[in-house]
C-alpha cells in the first residue's frame, strides 16, 4: 500500500482519509498514517485512530510518503500544499472507487475527487483541485490548479473554473459552447444554489438564480 499523510486534521481532512481507504488509483491502494497540521495544540493526539502531526515530524517519521491536501479552502491549500512541497514531500492523487468517468480525463497530481461523482469526457483537471461528494462535470471543462467543488455542484459542457475558484453546494454552472465557453476568474467565489448563466470576472462573489455578484 501506498503510504500518504493529509494535510488538515478538520472536517474535510477526516473526510478525505476515509476517502483514502476506499481510494484506487491506477492500482495503488493507500494507507493513511497521519495528519498534518500546524496548530500545535491537537500535536500528538489521535482523531479517528490516525496520530496528529506537525510537518516537521511528518517528514522526520515518513519521510518517503506522499501528501494529500484534507483543506476545503482554496487559499488555505495552497499556501500547505507549498509548504508541503518545500520541505521534500511528494503528492498523490485521490479517487474514490464508485467515481464513473471516462477514459479520456487528465487529472493532476494531488486532486481529490470524492465518492458519486460523474465526469464525462475530455476534462482536464489541474493539480490539488477538490471535487466532493455527488457532482457531475461534463464535457471539454477545464478546472485549473486550487479549484473547488463542494457537494451536489452540476457543471455542464464548455465550461473552464479558473484558479482557486470555490463552486458552493449545489450550485449549477449552465454549459457554454466550443468557441464561446461559460470562464469562471481565478479566486471567485459561487455561493451555494447559485444558477450561474454567464461568465464571472476573477475575484468576485456571485449568488442567486440567475446569479449575480454581490462583491469583488
Amino acid at each position: 500500500m501506498k503510504r500518504i499523510l493529509i494535510y488538515g486534521a478538520g472536517g474535510f481532512g477526516r473526510e478525505v482519509a476515509w476517502l483514502a481507504q476506499s481510494a484506487i488509483f491506477r492500482g495503488e491502494e493507500f494507507d493513511v498514517v497521519g495528519f498534518i497540521d500546524d496548530d500545535d495544540q491537537i500535536f500528538k493526539t489521535t482523531i479517528n485512530d490516525i496520530e496528529v502531526l506537525s510537518l516537521a515530524r511528518a517528514k522526520e517519521e515518513y519521510p518517503e510518503s506522499c501528501v494529500v491536501s484534507g483543506m476545503g479552502v482554496p487559499g488555505m491549500r495552497e499556501v500547505a500544499m507549498q509548504k508541503a512541497f518545500a520541505a521534500g514531500f511528494g503528492f498523490i492523487t485521490l479517487v474514490h472507487s464508485n467515481v464513473e468517468m471516462s477514459k479520456w480525463i487528465e487529472i493532476g497530481e494531488g486532486t481529490v475527487i470524492c465518492a458519486g461523482n460523474i465526469l464525462t469526457t475530455n476534462i482536464i483537471i489541474g493539480k490539488h483541485v477538490q471535487i466532493n461528494l455527488d457532482c457531475t462535470i461534463g464535457h471539454d471543462v477545464v478546472m485549473e490548479d486550487y479549484a473547488t467543488l463542494a457537494p451536489g455542484v452540476h457543471v455542464s459542457g464548455c465550461v473552464h473554473i479558473g484558479k482557486r475558484v470555490y463552486i458552493g453546494t449545489g450550485a449549477v454552472v449552465i454549459n457554454g459552447t466550443q468557441k464561446k465557453p461559460i470562464v469562471i476568474g481565478a479566486d471567485a467565489v459561487v455561493g451555494a444554489g447559485a444558477c450561474v448563466t454567464q461568465s464571472i470576472p476573477s475575484g468576485e462573489t456571485w449568488v442567486g438564480v440567475p446569479a449575480r455578484p454581490i462583491r469583488k
